[in-house]
């Protein structure tokens, strides 16, 4: 058989490697501009941290400058304002992955669990995630997590209902995969280490591990991205380039394969240095400023 012209994507993504910044950039606002299956939501403007509360000014703002290029969007919390996330991206009809942050606070998980009840039970919520990286973090033990993933189910039954954590997670605790409706999980070539021109091959097996233990239920990529400042990781390099090339790669592969994924992430925020070092702060596709960095 013959090869056809434009049908045809190579493995480890689209060829890149001689564009211009030009290029790249034109490249990137025609894949902006066609549209993300989702986008993890940061609210936080400069100063501003996790725990802070936020105002529904500063959301909707935000939510106005990416409603044109997402159908979902990732919320981490459900407290501090964050709760108000959910109802406004319903009011733009923009669906809702929408997640309680579970650590090491009693009492916050219990705010935290009741408030995605709630939002839930309001019509706000279409996936509920269940804590974000706490098997990663160890803020929890595994009963004491799928206490809260039963209770949630038991609460809103009508709702699929998953764990966000890092890809491997999920063949590692058989009793977490078990729980979840949807596996939720995080795939980062960057964090290990990976050199952009073998990242997206890397995602896909990562994807495909996840996919092994989920044992025939849906798998939705919850973050992925690259920074474009910052330090090194062994082989894995942020600049402008590569953060745009990741990018496209990333989304060619959620468009043909139909893959659902949550790109991470819409804004800089500069308070996430303390616990990623200086990359934190660089993994947005809109700055601090809410500019559009490519």
């Amino acid at each position: 058989m013959s090869v056809r012209a434009g049908k045809v994507m190579a493995l480890a993504g689209v060829d890149l490697a001689n564009k211009s910044k030009e290029d790249l950039q034109s490249s990137f606002k025609t894949m902006l501009n066609n549209g993300m299956h989702g986008l993890c939501f940061s609210p936080y403007e400069e100063g501003q941290s996790a725990g802070d509360q936020i105002s529904e000014a500063q959301i909707r703002r935000r939510m106005e400058i990416i409603k044109p290029y997402t159908k979902w969007i990732r919320t981490f919390s459900c407290t501090d304002g964050n709760e108000i996330i959910p109802k406004i991206a319903h009011e733009y009809g923009i669906k809702t992955l929408v997640g309680a942050w579970l650590g090491d606070d009693p009492e916050i998980n219990t705010r935290e669990i009741a408030g995605l009840i709630q939002l839930a039970k309001e019509g706000f919520v279409d996936i509920a995630a269940v804590g974000n990286e706490v098997m990663y973090r160890g803020d929890l033990t595994e009963d004491e997590l799928l206490n809260f993933m039963y209770q949630v189910k038991k609460e809103i039954p009508e709702i699929p209902m998953g764990y966000v954590d890092a890809y491997y997670e999920f063949t590692e605790r058989p009793k977490i995969t078990e729980a979840c409706d949807i596996i939720l999980a995080n795939c980062y070539p960057f964090w290990e280490g990976c050199p952009l021109e073998y990242s997206l091959l890397y995602m896909k097996e990562m994807f495909a591990q996840a996919k092994l233990a989920a044992n025939g239920k849906k798998v939705i990529v919850t973050e992925t991205g690259w920074p474009n400042k910052g330090t090194s990781f062994e082989g894995a390099h942020p600049s402008f380039d590569n953060a745009i090339k990741y990018f496209i790669n990333a989304q060619k592969w959620s468009e043909e394969d139909q893959i659902e994924m949550f790109y991470f992430s819409s804004f800089d925020e500069s308070w996430k240095v303390g616990a990623e070092g200086d990359v934190g702060a660089y993994w947005g596709l809109w700055n601090k400023d809410e500019d559009l960095k490519f």
